[in-house]
């Protein structure tokens, strides 16, 4: 059966209807509309404080890009990469590309010279703006892999002696020349676009095999701006704080909403500055995969379990007067002119500090690319900190379906109901989620057979995300179809259900990857986090002991125990985790075990820890 969608509810439909034609003349109408406000903030190198670039200033730079990139023979839907990690020059190249009337061709800047040079040559990308000189380096080794690529623009750094290699001030310079002989130059580039011409190609994270560049065009980006503002959750009084890769869908579609809307986005990249950086720029909202919010969750748990006495109960009292509060908010329901003198006071005493750790000004954060545990949103939402779960892929552009309190749909556990005109159902035959609309690509990048497997000719595009849709029309997504696995007894175990289920209980664990295809029984692999192990080892006489160490002791193996018990308490008896394995290294993006959006890649540590799954089935 199809979802209800939000449209159902109060949703400007003008806005939606009066969409703008491209990306590039979405732009040019914010600049025009509020030149003057604030549109990116950024720290420069080397300081602590903000800089502001308003919507006048921005266009001054992209403009000047964007000729320059004309300048150097780009046409009409040409592709150009970029190879960088999240910053606000980022943003200026992306921007410069569409205003050019390109599309942009997105590359991690952790993505290994071999895949770059597949992503650059597949995409038929000739140009490329690099971030820094170890980008550069990595273009230079694949250098005869891809003759197509006839210019490289470095974001930081220098250019080259032959040429190939330029910087911003020199492609600005050109830039300048060609509109001064040609003012409307650029102009008349975004005039030529319309909404089904090509706007980015964003190659898949590729868990399993080769990536697949996804070709969105203008409207689809468009689409996502527009819809969020015909919700009328986000007003320009917002400020957003901006870490995830720009390479992912997820931060594109974020920066689509910006230029929509035209509240102001801090940008910075580093995600081991994301508690310091929010303090500063204290925005009103942000945006990540559950690993961040589980990590925080982590972290003040154990703080707050580590409180005594008097204090111990205030922060009881309190939780229990937030989810008291979450409960009300949750089903749209106004609270009691008592609740509201509990809720203020226990907001006075205790829940402000974590408040406080975000910045002050939150008034909601959004999870996605992954499922988040229900008890971890929950507690979130105990301290008034509104995680907003929402559901999409690089696919569907991101944004498909989310949860919106203010339209009275929100569902702790699910990921909400459709974006107006979009539609999702679910497939009789197996449960697959289906989605149709404006956001669903138009195909894979030079493959018309992997297009033709999940894209029919009634543009439903199949997900390959199993999900159901409970009585109030809410979905669910359980896990994904290829994840799911049937074990020698003939029962079906769906991994990342249970996998986010441990994550909500054991404030401690990193990863925890479920595997038993073909075998009688579930087993896993866990990593601890380092920070949380790092504070808990003094406890138990381990102070100063390396991580390896910590994670191999006996202490360490009862503490996860106790935590696997609670899991299988609630786990039909075929699921629950017989035995498990705590790995001496946490799983990173480094290592191929992550990708750059923080999704685990299964199968890459399976077969990485192919051994230690193994020993946990020998003699079974």
């Amino acid at each position: 059966m199809p979802l209800q969608a939000l449209a159902d509810r109060t949703v400007d439909q003008n806005v939606l209807d009066g969409r703008a034609p491209s990306v590039g003349a979405l732009f040019r109408s914010r600049v025009r509309a509020t030149p003057e406000a604030p549109a990116y903030l950024y720290f420069a190198e080397g300081s602590s404080e903000l800089t502001t670039l308003t919507w006048a200033q921005t266009h001054e730079v992209v403009e000047q890009w964007a000729a320059g990139l004309i300048s150097l023979g780009m046409q009409l839907e040409d592709r150009v990469a970029i190879a960088s990690t999240t910053r606000v020059e980022w943003i200026l190249a992306d921007l410069a590309v569409i205003c050019a009337g390109g599309a942009t061709t997105t590359v991690y800047p952790t993505t290994i010279a071999e895949d770059v040079a597949y992503i650059l040559a597949d995409s038929g990308s000739g140009i490329v703006f690099a971030e820094n000189e170890e980008q550069v380096a990595k273009l230079q080794r694949v250098r005869s892999e891809v003759p197509g690529v006839r210019q490289v623009i470095a974001l930081t750094g220098p250019g080259s002696d032959d040429g190939w290699v330029i910087t911003t001030d020199e492609l600005a310079e050109r830039g300048r020349e060609w509109l001064a002989a040609t003012p409307d130059l650029v102009d008349s580039r975004i005039d030529q676009l319309t909404p089904e011409s090509l706007a980015v190609v964003i190659y898949t994270s590729g868990t399993t095999g080769r990536p697949k560049g996804v070709r969105l065009v203008q409207d689809s980006v468009v689409y996502e701006g527009a819809v969020i503002d015909a919700i009328g959750t986000f007003t320009r009084d917002d400020l957003q704080y901006l870490w995830l890769p720009l390479s992912h869908v997820f931060g594109k579609m974020l920066l689509a909403t910006g230029l929509q809307i035209g509240f102001p986005t801090a940008v910075d990249g580093r995600v081991d500055k994301i508690v310091e950086n929010m303090a500063i720029v204290k925005p009103t909202f942000m945006a990540g995969p559950p690993r961040i919010f589980e990590k925080a969750y982590g972290r003040i748990a154990l703080m707050f379990a580590g409180e005594t006495g008097v204090k111990k109960r205030l922060i009881d009292w309190a939780l229990k007067v937030g989810g008291e509060m979450r409960d009300v908010q949750a089903r749209g329901e106004q609270p009691s002119s008592g609740l509201q003198r509990r809720h203020a006071l226990a907001t006075r005493l205790v829940l402000h500090k974590v408040q406080e750790r975000f910045g002050g000004r939150v008034r909601f954060m959004i999870s996605g690319s992954a499922p988040l545990n229900a008890d971890v949103a929950r507690w979130f939402g105990s301290v008034g900190l509104l995680v907003q779960e929402g559901y999409g892929l690089t696919e569907t552009s991101s944004g498909t379906t989310v949860n919106a309190p203010d339209h009275g749909a929100y569902q702790y556990g699910s990921v909400g109901w459709p974006l107006p005109g979009t539609e999702v159902r679910i497939a009789e035959e197996d449960g697959e989620i289906l989605v149709r609309g404006p956001g669903v690509m138009r195909g894979y990048h030079n493959n018309p057979e992997a297009t033709a497997e999940v894209l029919t000719e009634d543009g439903w595009f199949h997900t390959g995300d199993i999900g159901r849709i409970d009585e109030r029309g809410f979905l669910y997504v359980t896990d994904r179809k290829k994840d799911v696995f049937k074990t020698s007894g003939g029962k079906y175990i769906a991994p990342a259900e249970i996998e986010a289920r441990f994550k909500g209980l054991c404030p401690f664990v990193s990863q925890f990857l479920v595997h038993g295809a073909g075998h009688n029984y579930a087993t896993a692999l866990v990593t601890l986090d380092p920070d949380a192990v790092t504070g808990w080892a003094p406890t138990v006489g381990l102070a100063g002991k390396p991580y390896a160490e910590v994670v191999a002791s006996s202490q360490a193996r009862a503490l996860v125990q106790r935590y696997v018990d609670q899991l299988n308490d609630g786990l039909n008896r075929w699921e629950t985790i017989k035995k498990f394995t705590i790995l001496d290294a946490d799983l990173t993006v480094e290592g191929g075990d992550l990708t750059p959006s923080m999704k685990l890649r299964r199968k890459a540590v399976t077969e990485k820890h192919r051994a230690e799954l193994d020993a946990m089935y020998d003699g079974a």
